[in-house]
């Protein structure tokens, strides 16, 4: 038999090698993985990008040897890297593999981490990372408490970059849960993903406090706690949820959102659906009666199809990307059915990040207005409404994206001003004959501006419910609608609700291509 040639040898141990990188745990590793409702690294991969298309970058590469000869060294390391498409677009994607060192973090297996990160940012493509690991590696010392710093420097350099997306797939504790905080979205899933800067055992040893990882830092806390975007039921429909997501978003901050079929026909306004024509009595008309703003939102965006975000924390606002004639947007609307969907200093910070994160990656904003003010009381107060109810109004007026408000119904004093109005510089303001665009409701006005007439009258026995209702009735028709606010130009249209998908489509029409900042110029072009 004819010996093996050397050039035959080195390709046989680079089978090998690359045989032992796609199987590096010990074994029964992944089967044990499996059994917890877990896919393996390489299978959350090749469930999350196009088939075939990803190439894996430092395969082989794995820790420098200690000079220990009983030292396990595996190839990987600990973390699979490389780059892929998903809908053809390119992404680079990080997976951490649980079954080699529990997916403990150590110096090569952040290195390799930082180098994806880097490559993202030179070619200008999303960043992915599925996390399930232990934690730092022990054995590495504090080298392993710099390699969470090395990720976290990638984090920030290529904030408002590239989008950057986190799925907690596993534990993400430590120091690692702040490079999935300082990213732009963070997906849990639920009974197998938990995020926490201190275990159970911690809390136990320092506080006596008895607690399960389920109960600390499960999917269902982090989502109440705002760390978590968005929860799903299984490692398959989150990956399926992030591809959904990158759908909306720009490769970069540079590029545009992906573009779809227009399906708004804006010659025609004859052209209205059955289900648009039931906006037309879908909010109720009194004040304080309430309705869920998502079936207004689903309504009006392309399909149905609204891509909710944060939808357990803070629930009064609501937020999520759609389509509007083919177009990306970012919703941003108040929700009448919690707390008649006043504002709080959470909610305020929710839609303030929601917002900046649009803006960052070009992604128009569509508000929907009906909110009665800001939650008034000691506890709001304290915890800063005040400070932190200011991002919101700071984050509309910075914006440079297109930005169009609808207000569908309440549009009260401070809240008014923070929810995309004229005053914060929104660009098309439009509003439904039902809004009330006033600094209080009718009823609230009367008793501050009659209070003093209305008690004299009661005093001389006279009817003060009839002279109160007319009251009410006449300020509600001189000041509680869109016209007084139309008529000094801080209303554009008012609008019939079954409009007013294609009012928003025309006007994002009209802002496309637009200059956020004027251009330089050396001088103007006088008449000479």
């Amino acid at each position: 038999m004819d010996q093996p040639t050397t050039m035959q040898r080195s390709i046989d141990d680079l089978r090998a090698r690359r045989e032992a990188s796609l199987h590096p745990g010990r074994p029964g590793s992944a089967e044990k993985h499996r059994a917890k409702g877990k896919l393996t690294a390489r299978e959350r991969i090749d469930l999350l990008v196009d088939p075939g298309s990803f190439m894996e970058i430092g395969g082989l590469r794995r820790a420098p040897s200690t000079g220990n000869p009983k030292e396990q060294r595996p190839y990987t390391d600990g973390v699979v890297t490389g780059r892929a498409t998903i809908d053809g677009r390119p992404v680079c994607v990080y997976a951490q593999d649980a079954t080699v060192f529990g997916g403990s973090v150590g110096q090569t297996y952040a290195r390799k981490i930082a180098d994806i990160m880097g490559l993202a940012q030179k070619t200008g493509c999303p960043i992915i990372g599925l996390a399930d690991s232990a934690g730092a590696r022990i054995q590495d010392g504090v080298a392993a408490l710099a390699s969470y710093q090395l990720v976290g420097i990638l984090n920030v350099r290529l904030s408002g970059v590239v989008p950057q997306i986190t799925v907690i797939m596993g534990t993400c504790a430590g120091g690692a849960v702040y490079s999935p905080a300082m990213g732009d979205f963070t997906f849990m899933v639920e009974g197998t993903s938990h995020m926490f800067v201190t275990g159970p055992d911690v809390v136990r040893e320092v506080t006596g406090e008895e607690i399960t990882m389920e109960e600390l830092g499960g999917a269902d806390i982090n989502a109440v706690t705002g760390n978590a975007h968005h929860v799903d039921e299984s490692d398959e429909e989150a990956l399926e949820s992030v591809r959904r997501l990158l759908s909306y978003l720009p490769s970069n901050n540079v590029a545009e959102p992906p573009r779809y079929a227009p399906t708004v026909d804006q010659s025609n306004e004859a052209m209205v659906s059955d289900l648009e024509l039931e906006l037309d009595d879908l909010v109720p008309a009194e004040a304080n009666k309430a309705y869920d703003v998502r079936d207004v939102i689903e309504r009006v965006v392309d399909d149905q199809d609204f891509f909710e975000i944060h939808s357990r924390w803070a629930t009064s606002v609501v937020i999520g990307y759609a389509r509007i004639d083919g177009r990306s947007v970012g919703i941003i609307a108040n929700q009448p059915a919690v707390n008649a969907g006043t504002l709080t200093y959470e909610t305020a910070e929710k839609a303030a990040r929601f917002l900046r994160t649009c803006d960052v990656f070009n992604v128009p904003i569509v508000t929907f207005v009906d909110v009665p003010g800001f939650m008034p009381g000691v506890a709001q107060e304290r915890a800063g409404s005040i400070r932190r109810g200011a991002k919101l109004f700071y984050s509309y007026v910075e914006a440079k994206v297109p930005t169009v408000t609808v207000t569908l119904r309440k549009a009260y004093g401070g809240a008014y001003a923070t929810m995309g109005s004229k005053h914060s510089l929104n660009d098309v303001n439009l509003a439904w004959p039902t809004a009330e665009i006033a600094v209080m409701g009718a009823a609230a006005a009367v008793r501050v501006v009659h209070g003093r007439e209305l008690m004299q009258l009661m005093a001389d026995g006279g009817d003060v419910e009839a002279l109160y209702e007319e009251l009410v009735a006449s300020y509600q028709a001189d000041h509680n609608t869109p016209y007084p606010a139309a008529e000094r130009g801080w209303v554009d249209r008012v609008i019939k609700p079954h409009e007013t998908r294609v009012e928003i489509a025309r006007a994002l029409a009209l802002m496309e291509g637009r200059r956020p900042d004027p251009p330089l110029r050396p001088h103007g072009n006088i008449p000479l």
